[in-house]
C-alpha cells in the first residue's frame, strides 16, 4: 500500500505547530501574576476551541496516511479549516495543512463499492 507524501506532509506540520501550541499557550498561562495571570488565562481561553480543532485535525491526518483512506483526509482539511476559522490570527500555522489535506484527498483513488457494481 502505496502512502501519501501529502498527507505525510501535513501530518508532520500539524504534529509540530500543535507541539508548539501547547508549550506556548501552557507557558503563557503559568508566568505572571495578578492581572497579567488573568490575562493570560483568558487568551488561552479563546484559543482553546482552535487548539482542539488542531487536535481533530491532526488525528484525522495521521488516520487518512496510515490506513490511506479518502474521507480521513477530507475530514483532516476540513478540521484544518475549522481550526482557521475559530481563531483567524493563527490562520497562516493551519493553511498550508488544510491546503496538503485537500489536494491529498483530490489525488487519492475513490474507494469502490464492489456491491454497487
Amino acid at each position: 500500500m502505496k502512502r501519501n507524501k501529502l498527507l505525510l506532509v501535513a501530518l508532520v506540520l500539524g504534529a509540530l505547530y500543535l507541539v508548539y501550541s501547547l508549550v506556548y499557550w501552557s507557558g503563557a498561562s503559568t508566568s505572571g501574576s495578578g492581572a497579567e495571570a488573568a490575562g493570560a488565562l483568558m487568551a488561552t481561553a479563546l484559543v482553546m476551541p482552535h487548539l482542539v480543532a488542531v487536535v481533530v485535525a491532526v488525528v484525522f491526518n495521521a488516520l487518512a496516511f496510515a490506513m490511506s483512506k479518502r474521507p480521513f483526509a477530507l475530514v483532516a482539511g476540513i478540521m484544518y479549516a475549522v481550526a482557521m476559522a475559530l481563531f483567524p490570527i493563527y490562520f497562516f500555522f493551519v493553511l498550508v495543512q488544510m491546503i496538503l489535506c485537500f489536494v491529498a484527498f483530490a489525488k487519492m483513488k475513490g474507494e469502490r463499492n464492489p456491491s454497487a457494481s
